[in-house]
């Protein structure tokens, strides 16, 4: 009985190995993002009501509000790997939907609104 367990066990252990190399191969190693980047919480809030309200887009938003020089393109980061931002914006951007803005995300620059706009 304790031969079968270790074979249950080492199998169990192997397959998942498999499965981790399957789900790393998948996740992108690339985002490309747009972000917003104003200097308090309650703007970004607002702003971000306000995109999904159908009120303006997220690009003539960030060409009138954001702090950021790439708001003069719409926000547009172009794309980056992993370890290129900083980490709470890094964390936001991997792990969000393409074509969905983001709730307002803290750095030491002030808050982010972030649109995933591809992965590769």
């Amino acid at each position: 009985m304790k031969k079968i367990f270790v074979y249950l066990a080492v199998a169990f252990l192997f397959i998942i190995g498999l499965n981790h190399k399957v789900v790393a191969d998948a996740l992108p190693t690339e985002v490309r993002a747009s972000h917003i980047l104003v200097g308090n919480y309650y703007q970004a809030e607002q702003i971000r009501k306000e995109i999904i309200d159908g009120e303006g887009t997220f690009e003539y938003y960030a060409r009138m509000y954001s702090k950021c020089p790439s708001g003069q393109k719409g926000g547009d980061l172009g794309y980056f790997k992993r370890g290129q931002m900083v980490p709470q914006f890094e964390v936001a951007a991997f792990n969000l939907p393409v074509g969905e803005i983001s709730k307002p995300v803290w750095t030491q620059f002030g808050w982010h609104l972030i649109k995933v706009t591809d992965r590769r």
